[in-house]
């Protein structure tokens, strides 16, 4: 494997509960390079379980970060100036269709549209990517995947991906796990007891079901892992879930009050 591609092997097994068959779905559309599709709210899971399973097949993993100021270029690659004059770079997708890895498109729907579409002819029997200012046709690798993730909850109409991009990749649906599965991530990512990552939960379950109605987004594994680290660190456990779960998701007075009561009951 090339120096500029072994940078991305994730080395250290990344910690991944299964929750039901995805594991073993993502291999079977790997085996066959399907484009994959991972759908969910954020801080479900969804990067940690591409991580997770780069690190398993032992591929390298391309992570881009998508916004709304991504341009195609910012994908594909540019012609830059140096000392020498002007020379190309390759961008993240080129890399990864080039060497073989699997690249990630987190929120893809952040991305402009007109800059979507460059992934669509890496994403059908032609597996290539034209880079027209190059004037080079590369061939994707046998190993090149490409997945991209969103969070159905903040589409609309005017910032959804084309259904001509959508019917090019398969789909895993994610969620927030079961009670008791969280609970257990919980506990194993921050050290807390089980007693302590079930309130947590618990809170976060009450806060969930505000969705649509004050809140925009519940509370997410991710910030259940946050507060667990500061209480694992001596932090009082109200505190904690001020600073890591009320705070960050609302400024509405109201909805505070009512989110600060739910930790009360638990602490």
């Amino acid at each position: 494997m090339s120096p500029e591609i072994d940078q991305y092997l994730v080395r250290n097994m990344p910690y991944y509960r299964t929750v039901a068959d995805e594991v073993d779905l993502y291999e079977a559309a790997y085996s066959v390079r399907m484009p994959m599709m991972l759908k969910g709210p954020t801080g479900c899971g969804k990067t940690r379980f591409i991580e997770y399973m780069a690190w398993k097949l032992g591929k390298p993993l391309i992570t881009v970060a998508c916004n709304e100021h991504m341009t195609a270029s910012d994908l594909i690659g540019r012609f830059l100036l140096d000392a020498s004059g002007t020379r190309w770079q390759d961008g993240p997708l080129a890399i990864a269709a080039r060497f073989g890895a699997i690249c990630y498109l987190d929120e893809v729907v952040e991305a402009r549209q007109d800059t979507t579409v460059v992934i669509h002819p890496l994403t059908d029997a032609r597996r290539v990517l034209p880079l027209e200012k190059k004037g080079e046709l590369v061939q994707a690798h046998p190993d090149f995947q490409m997945v991209i993730s969103y969070n159905p909850g903040y589409q609309s109409l005017m910032k959804d991906l084309k259904q001509s991009t959508k019917q090019r990749f398969g789909a895993l649906d994610f969620n927030y796990p079961a009670h008791d599965i969280e609970t257990e991530i919980v506990a194993h990512e921050t050290g807390v007891s089980a007693e302590i990552a079930g309130k947590l939960v618990s809170i976060a379950e009450r806060a969930r079901n505000l969705k649509g109605h004050g809140l925009d987004e519940g509370i997410s594994t991710r910030m259940l892992i946050y507060a667990g680290s500061l209480i694992t660190k001596g932090v009082e456990p109200l505190a904690a879930c001020r600073v890591t779960l009320v705070r960050p998701i609302t400024d509405d007075p109201d909805m505070r009050d009512a989110l600060d009561a739910a930790v009360g009951t638990f602490f």
